[in-house]
């Protein structure tokens, strides 16, 4: 920044270091006579455009044009320049004359114009926000350009000048969107600016606009209370409102159908902490996000026009010429001594630079408490910080009463907690508060619970979560009183007035008048209290289930005068009820299915494989059967065995199981023990066997599975020939040592068509015992099957007496945890 050359006083401005701008407006060099604008004039085309008598017009209109600028820039120039004048009349302490010979001398010295040098000379002596703007650009246009002169450097600083000094001349708003528009906004490419003026009601007026029709200016003049629009976006946040395409948003706004894809910028016209309006500048096309520089020129702008939306008066929405006057603080202090409540009547506190600081406490009403028990007199005149410190707190009051002030909305909340310090102790409260402006002060409502209303309160809220009314009816004089919620329950508004209680059968199904006439005439007669269920018959066609409860209230000569009550809407628990009896009677009945369905697999389980059976004996060969059924009668299931001896003198012994449990697995475990029996008829080996008997399960029993062992004994040889479908291998004990036989292949019965089943020969000896068995014997939910195997086998090895007693050893200490059923069959040879 240049200094004046004043070395006495050390804050006047100087000459040197403003570097030169390139030439203004009054500087362009004009275009030859006869030539039109942007024509080079070289060629045989551009000599026939000046010859022509349109080419000689064109030229002259762009000359025209130029000096029109020129006057318009020189004579917007002229208020700044008389400005800095006086700035230098104020610094130096001369004579007009002298400041402006000053003026010329140091402008000639810096090179510069003197509309630029004016502006730098302003821009020192005001140190305020627009001073704060333009530094801020220029360094932002220096960066982007390494010329010296570029025209940036100058143009914004004098635009935002020219813009501030209307501004400030302005009359209306009209003049400062023209002035704004013009100076301050075209140069950032937006085509038209509106100035809203928010009223005390919430309501927006376009105060002045500039770069929309007549017609579309008038027909936003107004925007009434809570309408959704551009403008009302840019009040809800400090840095307003910034929008990219404006057909993107769906929010209307002025000249939507002119520009319905350009940019949008709504930004609150505030000073001293108060907003007073709105700016809203249009782009012609989608904005992008702006610098912050740009952003902080057009808050700048935004400020310029709340003083003069603050020091103008303007006419409201019914074309009354006369200013919107509001009241002032001594009719706020009449109207707060004649409240009920509690209230404080607040006037702002700025600081020297207009920032809203505090607000001091102006008038307290007749109904003020102070909490730390303060007079009245010390509490008026206070600052509400200093008086309240704690309003700043995490209550928000504070913040509350700030946006009241600063938009003119009012607030409105129940139960917030206040808290107030009483000798350093904070002590709190919950008040109900109401916060409004009115002019340029605040009125501070609030209204504390106390234990009356907390208590009616809460019966309140419990009538109404029971869904109870209650009545009181005096017999005397006939007066009935309902409360809110009976009235609810009748479906009828308080406009038609309460039932009496004879006149309750007039209202209930006609089934249920015996019972009301017994509990009337309980009531009424003999004086005893009573309760009695009906249906109201409602007028809205809606039956309802309720209770009626009442009490007499006697005299002291023993005689009826006052009946108070009760009713509650018990449809809900009614309805409850008689889907808990459907569902009851439901559940007996699928109960009853269920134990006839268990009753008949038990039946047909117990038929097939009885829990006890005999052993069965031939030469050399004694076997033993042990079937356990499932502990829970829900888990029956299709485990199956068989020992029999065939015409061929063989013994067939198999063990298995069939996939789920119920009726079906059991009807199923019959059809496959039955069908493998009638195959081992053939002499088939147990391969073939268990081959026919997948194709039995695959397609005649619905695509059953199940696992199966299958074995033929040779008495004679001593030799066991044996195959498996997916079942554990028979376990083979002999002397102190027991192990599975090899596990040869063999895929579950009833999962492909067809299955061939390896077959594997084990030759026996004296004193061998073979134990085969179901998973209910060793499976546990909790161990793998190898885990549960080795139990098993370390269980095998200690022999016992009989194989009886080694098979009801092996289930009493049987670690399985499954409830299912369990087949062991054990063979010994002897």
């Amino acid at each position: 920044m240049s200094r004046l050359h004043q070395p006495s006083d050390p804050d006047v401005p100087a000459t040197g270091g403003v570097p030169r701008p390139a030439a203004g407006p009054a500087q362009v060099p004009a275009t030859r006579p006869g030539t039109a604008p942007g024509r080079a004039g070289n060629d045989g085309e551009d000599a026939v455009v000046q010859t022509s008598p349109v080419g000689r017009l064109a030229a002259t209109v762009e000359r025209l044009r130029r000096e029109v600028r020129a006057a318009q820039a020189e004579a917007d120039g002229r208020a700044l320049i008389e400005l800095a004048k006086g700035i230098l009349v104020e610094r130096l302490g001369c004579g007009p004359a002298q400041a402006a010979r000053q003026l010329a001398e140091l402008t000639e010295q810096a090179g510069v114009t003197p509309l630029e040098f004016a502006v730098e000379v302003i821009n020192q002596a005001s140190r305020d926000r627009l001073s704060e703007v333009t530094a801020a650009f220029l360094a932002a246009a220096a960066g982007r350009n390494s010329a010296p002169d570029a025209p940036e450097h100058s143009s914004s600083a004098v635009g935002l000048r020219s813009a501030e000094s209307a501004a400030l001349a302005a009359q209306d708003a009209q003049a400062v969107a023209d002035s704004l528009l013009e100076h301050a906004l075209t140069p950032l490419g937006a085509v038209a600016v509106a100035i809203w003026a928010l009223g005390a009601d919430g309501s927006l007026t376009l105060a002045g606009s500039a770069g929309f029709s007549p017609a579309e200016a008038s027909r936003w003049r107004h925007v009434p209370p809570g309408v959704a629009t551009v403008a009302r976006r840019g009040l809800t946040e400090r840095t307003g409102e910034w929008i990219g395409r404006l057909s993107e948003t769906g929010l209307p706004s002025v000249g939507q159908h002119q520009h319905p894809e350009g940019g949008r910028a709504a930004v609150p016209a505030s000073a001293a902490g108060r907003i007073h309006g709105v700016l809203e500048i249009v782009w012609p096309t989608p904005l992008e996000p702006q610098p912050p520089q740009i952003v902080r020129q057009i808050e700048a702008l935004a400020e310029l026009c709340a003083h003069t939306l603050e020091t103008n008066a303007l006419s409201g929405p019914d074309d009354d010429p006369s200013p919107r006057l509001l009241p002032d603080a001594a009719e706020l202090m009449d109207l707060a001594d004649g409240l009920h409540d509690p209230a404080l009547v607040l006037v702002p506190q700025v600081d020297a630079d207009g920032n809203l600081v505090d607000f001091r406490i102006h008038h307290v009403n007749a109904r003020f408490l102070d909490p730390a028990g303060r007079p009245r007199g010390v509490v008026s005149g206070a600052l509400l910080l200093e008086a309240y410190p704690m309003a700043a707190g995490e209550s928000g009051l504070f913040e509350q009463i700030e946006r009241v002030y600063a938009t003119g909305e009012p607030f409105r909340t129940q139960r917030m907690r206040l808290t107030a310090l009483v000798d350093e102790v904070p002590l709190a409260a919950v008040a109900d508060i109401s916060i409004s402006r009115h002019g340029g002060s605040v009125l501070l409502l609030w209204r504390t619970e106390d234990e009356t209303a907390r208590l009616a309160n809460l019966l309140q809220h419990a009538q109404r979560l029971a869904r109870i009314g209650g009545f009181e009816e005096n017999l005397l004089t006939g007066e009935i009183t309902w409360n809110g919620q009976l009235h609810h329950l009748y479906g009828q508004s308080p406009a038609d007035g309460p039932v009496p209680l004879e006149q309750l059968p007039a209202h209930a199904h006609p089934d249920d008048a015996v019972a009301l006439g017994r509990f009337l005439r309980t009531v009424l007669h003999h004086h005893r209290p009573a309760a009695a269920a009906f249906r109201l018959q409602r007028p809205d066609g809606v039956t309802r289930h309720i209770r009626v409860a009442a009490e007499p209230v006697l005299d002291s000569d023993g005689r009826l005068y006052v009946v108070r009550g009760a009713y509650q809407d018990i449809s809900a628990h009614h309805w409850t009820e008689v889907a808990l009896a459907a569902t009851r009677d439901q559940l007996a009945h699928s109960e009853q299915q269920a134990s006839e369905r268990h009753r008949l697999a038990l039946q047909l389980q117990h038929a097939i494989m009885p829990p006890a059976q005999a052993p069965l004996e031939r030469p050399g060969l004694r076997v033993a059967v042990r079937y356990r059924p499932a502990e829970t009668e829900q888990l029956v299931g299709g485990d199956w065995y068989d020992a029999v001896v065939l015409p061929s003198g063989l013994v067939l012994l198999c063990v298995g199981d069939v996939a789920g449990h119920g009726i079906e697995a059991a009807t199923n475990m019959v059809v496959l023990r039955n069908a493998l029996r009638g195959l081992a008829v053939t002499g088939a080996g147990p391969g073939q066997l268990l081959s026919w008997l997948n194709m039995v399960a695959h397609h005649l029993t619905g695509s059953v599975t199940a696992t199966a062992v299958c074995g033929l004994y040779d008495p004679d040889r001593r030799s066991l020939r044996w195959a498996r479908a997916g079942h554990l291998p028979p376990v083979l004990v002999r002397g102190s040592e027991a192990t599975p036989l090899p596990l040869v292949t063999g895929l579950l019965l009833g999962a492909v068509p067809e299955a061939a089943y390896e077959e594997h020969e084990v030759q026996l000896a004296v004193d061998d015992t073979l134990l085969m068995y179901t998973d209910g014997l060793i499976e546990r939910r909790d161990r793998s099957v190898e885990e549960s195997l080795t139990h098993l086998l370390t269980m095998a090895r200690t022999l016992q007496p009989t194989l009886e007693q080694q098979l009801d050893r092996l289930l009493t200490h049987s670690r399985s945890d499954t409830d299912d059923d369990t087949c062991v069959v054990g063979v010994r040879v002897t």
